[in-house]
Parts: C-alpha cells; structure tokens; sequence
C-alpha cells in the first residue's frame, strides 16, 4: 500500500462515536471500523448500540459498546475512560448525537429549547472538552486526534419551523472553528472540524422530519414531503447515512491532516443554489 493509500486507513487508532445506535451514528461506527480503527460506539439506547457493536465483530472488526448520556458530564468521564481502559487509546471523536424539534417559535417552550441544547450543543462541548484532555500532549492518550462534530445544513442557513435546532447547528459549527484554532495555537495536534448533512432518508430522525413537513405543509402526505425536498436538492436525490460516514472517515484519517476549523457540507447540493 501506498503511503497515499495509507493515510486514509485508520489502523491502531481508537474512535469513540456518539449516538452510534442507529441512523448516521452506526453508519460512522461501522466505517470506522472497517477503516481499521478500534470503535466504542455509545448511546443512550443500549440494546440497539450492543447489536450494531455486534454486528461490526461479526464482520471481522473490533468495536465495544459503551452507555452514553451526552449531556451529562459525568457521563462523558467514564466514557472517555472506557475507550482509553478497553483500547487503551483515544484518537478520533465523532460527536455525533442529536435531537430535532420541528415546531413554529410559538410553540417552542424554553425547556424544549433547552432540552434540545444540552443535547446537540452541551453534549457537543462536553466531548470536546474531555477528548482535548486526554488527545494533547501529557493527557491519558496523549497523540493528539481528530474530532468530527456533526452540524447540519441548518447550522448554515435558517429554516422555518426549527429554530432551536438551526441555533444549536449554527452554535456547533463555530464552536468546532473556536476549538479548532484553540489546539492549533497551543500545539496539541489535535483538529476539529464539522460535518453539515443535508436531508438524508433512511432514519428516524429524517422519517421524524418528514412526517413533520407533511404535517405542516402537505396535509400529513408523506410522499409529496419527501419529494418536495428532493426537489430542493440538486443532485436530485436524499442522501443517506454512509454518505456522511464517508466525509467523516476522511476527517477522521491523516489524509485530511491539514483541514481544520472548517466544515464539510454534504448535501447534493443544496446550499450551493
């Protein structure tokens, strides 16, 4: 193999992903692994996280499951231990945890806005925060890394009826830059970038969405919700998870060593209109 080839493998590296139970999450779990990287896949919803770490061992590749609440700290400190006491590493973190509200700014209370930012954005620093501490030089790992947060199209534009979510997006993406620039000037080796997806099927969470676009707009018609947002997408078609694995398998690896502070848009498209 090429030394080209080979920066974009993973091998002796220890990848910790959040919200690796299903959707995007298992999609990164699952490519990381195959990359060559040792993967603890964390989540809140433990039966479903065991059986995607499962079915990564079956397909030759190492990986170990892991309870994660992201907004809570203590949380993020026995998780952080996990990787470094199961694999004894960590190099990549993939803060990949969301939620999604989809309802008018009049209807939005402030605990489903705070609800929703412990999760996408305190959750987001949280990671941070413990990952740079055991990443740089003198910390329990101490190799420097990788972190990939995950954003969204609307962390980079507004959209109507997701107010919260376009601020805890929008927060993310420049929370990465401050990080970023951070470890950069203090010589950590450790980069930080975003990933922004577009709409992307085959979730929970985009079945959630579009079932809420229905609602508001389409009288509850599923199909005319999906099709009005491939319609919006140039590439004439949503994506779906290993599109945005993909992106975060190349930020993760060495062939993307010197991009940081800066955010990947997968989306067809979109935002390019």
């Amino acid at each position: 193999m090429t030394e080209e080839a080979a920066s974009f493998r993973l091998d002796g590296k220890v990848a910790l992903v959040t919200g690796a139970s299903r959707g995007i999450g298992a999609s990164c779990a699952k490519i990381l692994a195959q990359a060559g990287a040792k993967v603890l896949a964390t989540d809140v919803l433990e039966e479903e996280g065991r059986e995607v770490v499962e079915r990564i061992r079956k397909s030759g590749h190492e990986a170990a499951f892991e309870a994660l609440d992201v907004a809570g700290e203590k949380s993020w400190e026995a998780g952080v231990k996990a990787a470094l006491d199961r694999f004894g590493g960590f190099d990549i973190l993939v803060n990949n945890a969301g939620v999604e509200i989809v309802k008018p700014i009049l209807e939005t209370s402030l605990q489903d806005w705070r609800n929703l930012h412990s999760v996408n954005l305190d959750g987001v620093f949280l990671g941070l925060k413990y990952a740079v501490k055991a990443m740089m030089p003198g910390g329990p790992a101490g190799r420097g890394g990788s972190i990939v947060n995950m954003s969204s199209i609307a962390g980079l534009i507004g959209f109507p009826f997701m107010s919260a979510y376009c601020s805890s997006k929008g927060a993310v993406r420049n929370l990465s830059k401050a990080v970023a620039v951070e470890c950069a000037k203090m010589g950590y080796g450790i980069r930080v970038n975003s990933v922004h997806p577009g709409f992307i099927g085959t979730t929970r969470m985009a079945e959630r969405f579009f079932a809420s676009v229905a609602d508001l707009f389409f009288e509850g018609n599923r199909e005319k919700a999906v099709e009005y947002c491939r319609g919006l997408t140039p590439a004439g078609h949503i994506g779906n998870p290993l599109d945005i694995a993909a992106a975060v398998l190349f930020l993760s690896s060495d062939a993307s060593r010197f991009i940081t502070g800066t955010e990947l848009t997968v989306d067809g498209g979109f935002t390019a209109v």
